[in-house]
């Protein structure tokens, strides 16, 4: 009978702070761990360049870790399955350990396949939860009281080190080129735990001042905002890791203006699991329209030049254009802002969530499946439960760049436009133009739909469906599966309320907040 032999396998779970698996893997007699770049992952239609380089570095840093505990992390390129197959011949593990995912198609389909191969190899895997998202969930209550409970559990800190009688070599990690990915080129975010545990240090202490009142405009949010979604999505921090700082952060409060915006980030953190449980409950609505009865409504009127202006930030709507750009350039933006451009790219353009939200989650370092895609589907209207949220851009412009400096930052073309045309600069008398040296529909665009008659359009049809029987049917058994329990209010009882209130004007929902 061979020793107990652990193999640690790493996802998006790259610390070694609060991780339970490398927690277990102190009780066997010998241990090591993986880290796999799996094809189906690099060949998704989700995964971008930017996120390759950003998990690499954040491995990189995470081998060092390890390997200072006496633990070699392997960095194997190919299938799990494979992979697993070729060390296990080599190595003969008897347990893998790893946490769980709530991840998109390939992933489930790539887990299934680990679970049958283990159970032919003989191998026992356990994994473990590292967020609020519980598997097989037979009812949303009491949820939020579970949720409560795991992230107020004690943290998985390691109190030793390991003991690993297998020397190994450690090749370099693979590089961009080597994976067949061409080079990006977004600024993005500084990788790595100790990067994350900065960027919660700054925030807690500092930052968060101005949480609050930073949210919502690009220019404030860069900095106001946590920024701790890329180290979340990938596991640098853990939620409870999060959760518990945030909380003794506010008890510690200097002063009461910190501990109210803390209080404001704190109460977004249950969100973020909420959001990742509806993908685990409903693997499906990454693909599908939570509330079927939208099936149609959009597909067969998709737009090409329409979707490409959207992704080239030439649309002749400067705030939406700016922003696309801006995002392009850093793989972020604040949740208010891509709320707008999903708003605008469904209701304004009519396009299907599913290829605006193949496009976004390349461009976010913060791709998280099982928010974005219910964020996808929300703020373009199909879940059939939440209030429809349909962002005026030239109002944005107004309220969120009331001096111009974001979009002239990002839309140079518009840099000698005056002030009170910037949010529209159609409107400029020919004249005003040339002054600006602007002519629309040469240095920029003119508008590719007409804001009014696109809003009103789409008003008609959304409105109009959801007022069907079959739509308010369908609307309770969505509420009933995914929707929240916090409020003896149901949301299709606050959509009766608000529907005909349901405009640009909406801060968006809390649970977005955090997301960005």
């Amino acid at each position: 009978m061979p020793a107990p032999r652990a193999l640690v396998w790493f996802k998006r779970d790259l610390r070694v702070h609060d991780h339970a698996p490398l927690a277990a893997a102190l009780a066997h007699a010998d241990a090591l761990a993986l880290f796999v770049v799996e094809p189906d992952w690099l060949q998704s239609p989700e995964c971008d360049a930017s996120h390759v380089d950003f998990a690499l570095a954040c491995v990189a840093e995470l081998r060092s870790a390890l390997a200072a505990r006496c633990l070699p992390l392997m960095v194997r390129t190919g299938s799990a399955v494979q992979v697993l197959a070729q060390l296990h011949s080599e190595l003969a593990f008897t347990h893998l350990l790893s946490h769980e995912e709530t991840g998109t198609g390939w992933s489930y389909t790539r887990d299934r396949a680990v679970a049958r191969w283990c159970q032919g190899a003989h191998v026992a895997w356990q994994e473990f939860t590292q967020t609020g998202v519980v598997r097989r969930l037979r009812s949303r209550s009491g949820w939020a009281q579970r949720w409560q409970a795991r992230m107020d559990a004690p943290l998985q800190l390691l109190d030793g080190s390991f003991s690993a009688t297998v020397s190994l070599e450690q090749p370099e990690l693979p590089t961009l080129k080597a994976l067949g990915l061409a080079p990006h080129r977004k600024a993005l975010q500084a990788a790595g735990e100790k990067a994350a545990r900065r960027t919660l240090t700054s925030f807690l202490q500092v930052r968060g001042y101005d949480y609050r009142k930073a949210l919502s405009s690009p220019l404030s949010a860069e900095d106001g905002c946590s920024r701790l979604s890329p180290h979340l999505a990938f596991g640098t921090l853990s939620m409870r890791t999060v959760h518990q700082a945030t909380e003794v952060a506010i008890a510690n409060a200097p002063d009461r203006a910190l501990a109210y915006a803390l209080r404001g980030f704190a109460g977004r953190l249950r969100w973020h699991c909420h959001f990742m449980q509806k993908l685990e409950d409903e693997p499906d609505i990454e693909f599908h329209n939570f509330a079927r009865v939208y099936d149609g409504l959009r597909e067969n009127d998709f737009n090409d030049d329409h979707f490409a202006a959207w992704c080239e930030g030439r649309t002749g709507y400067p705030m939406v254009d700016a922003c696309m750009r801006s995002l392009k350039a850093k793989g972020w933006i604040n949740f208010r802002m891509r709320a707008m451009l999903v708003s605008f790219s469904s209701y304004h353009l009519w396009l299907h969530w599913r290829q605006s939200g193949i496009f976004l989650a390349r461009q976010f370092l913060d791709f998280e499946p099982g928010i974005h895609w219910s964020q996808m589907q929300m703020q373009s209207g199909t879940t059939g439960i939440n209030t429809l949220r349909m962002y005026s851009p030239t109002k944005q412009a107004q309220d969120q760049d009331p001096e111009g400096l974001f979009i002239r930052r990002w839309v140079p073309e518009l840099a000698r436009v005056p002030l009170p045309y910037l949010a529209q600069p159609w409107t400029m008398d020919l004249s005003v133009q040339r002054m600006a040296g602007c002519l629309i529909g040469v240095d920029y665009p003119a508008p590719i739909v007409d804001d009014k008659v696109a809003m009103r359009a789409a008003k008609d049809r959304m409105y109009g469906l959801r007022q069907s029987q079959e739509a308010r049917e369908e609307a309770g058994s969505v509420q009933f599966k995914h929707g929240s329990r916090k409020s003896g209010l149901t949301q299709t009882g606050q959509q009766r309320k608000t529907r005909r209130r349901a405009d640009e004007s909406h801060t968006p929902s809390p649970q977005g907040d955090l997301f960005a």
